[in-house]
C-alpha cells in the first residue's frame, strides 16, 4: 500500500487540474499539426516536424536528415515535455485519475489495467522502457520519487532515441525511398492529412472539457480505496 507520507501529495490549488490540462491540450494540438503537415515538413523542415510530433515513425523518417545534436536535443525535449504533467496528475489525483484514464480510453481499457498491474511489480523498468502517458500517470499515483522518475524517464528516452537512430542507419535506403515517394505525392498526402487533422481536432475539442469535468467530478466523489503497490526498486 502507498503510505500517506510516501505517496501522493495535494494539489496546490483548486484549479490545478485545469492548469495541467492546458499545456497537455496544446501539446496534443501541436502533435496533430505535425501529423497534418508531415508530408511537407518531413522533407523540407525535419527538425520542425520532430518539434511538433516526436512519434517513433516520425523520428525514424527524419533521423538520417538531422545531425546528432539536433536530433537528440530536440527529440529529447519533445518526448519529455508532457511526462511531468501526467506524473503530477497521477501524484495529486491518484486512483481517481487512473479510473478516469481507463474510461477515456475504453478501446484499450483492459490493456491500461494490465499495465497498472505490471507497474505495481516493476515500476522502474517499465518507466525506463515505456514512459508513455499511462505509465507516467501510474508513476505519480504510486508515489514514485520525483528524482527516481526523472532519472529513469530521461535515461529511457535517450536509449529510445539511440535505438531509433541506429535503426534509421540500418534501413537508410528504404527510408530514403519512402521519403522520395512522400515528396512526389506531397500534395494529395497533405490534403488527406489536413482533413484527418480537422476531424481529430473537432473530436478533441468536444471531449476536452467533458473529460476534465469527469475527472473533477471523480475527484469530488472519491472514496477511500485500495491504492497501487509502491514502486519496485
Amino acid at each position: 500500500m502507498v503510505s500517506p507520507e510516501r505517496g501522493r501529495g495535494h494539489p496546490p490549488g483548486p484549479h490545478t487540474l485545469r492548469y495541467l490540462a492546458i499545456p497537455i491540450f496544446i501539446l496534443i494540438v501541436l502533435s496533430n499539426v505535425g501529423n497534418a503537415t508531415a508530408p511537407d515538413l518531413v522533407n523540407s523542415h525535419p527538425l520542425l516536424l520532430i518539434a511538433l510530433n516526436s512519434s517513433n515513425r516520425v523520428l525514424i523518417l527524419v533521423t538520417n536528415r538531422l545531425d546528432a545534436l539536433s536530433y537528440y536535443s530536440v527529440g529529447t525535449l519533445r518526448l519529455l515535455v508532457s511526462d511531468p504533467l501526467f506524473f503530477l496528475i497521477g501524484y495529486w489525483y491518484g486512483d481517481a485519475a487512473i479510473r478516469w484514464m481507463e474510461r477515456r480510453t475504453k478501446s484499450i481499457g483492459d490493456t491500461v489495467r494490465q499495465w497498472e498491474g505490471w507497474f505495481a511489480k516493476a515500476a522502474y523498468p517499465i518507466v525506463f522502457l515505456a514512459p508513455n502517458q499511462y505509465v507516467c500517470l501510474f508513476a505519480g499515483a504510486a508515489g514514485m520519487s520525483v528524482g527516481g522518475f526523472f532519472a529513469t524517464n530521461i535515461a529511457g528516452t535517450l536509449v529510445r532515441l539511440f535505438l531509433i537512430r541506429r535503426l534509421g542507419e540500418t534501413f537508410e535506403s528504404p527510408i530514403d525511398d519512402l521519403l522520395s515517394f512522400i515528396k512526389d505525392y506531397r500534395t494529395p498526402l497533405l490534403i488527406a492529412s489536413i482533413v484527418l487533422f480537422g476531424l481529430m481536432m473537432v473530436k478533441e475539442l468536444r471531449s476536452r472539457g467533458e473529460g476534465i469535468g469527469e475527472l473533477e467530478e471523480e475527484i469530488g466523489e472519491q472514496r477511500p480505496s485500495e491504492e497501487l503497490e509502491p514502486p519496485a526498486s
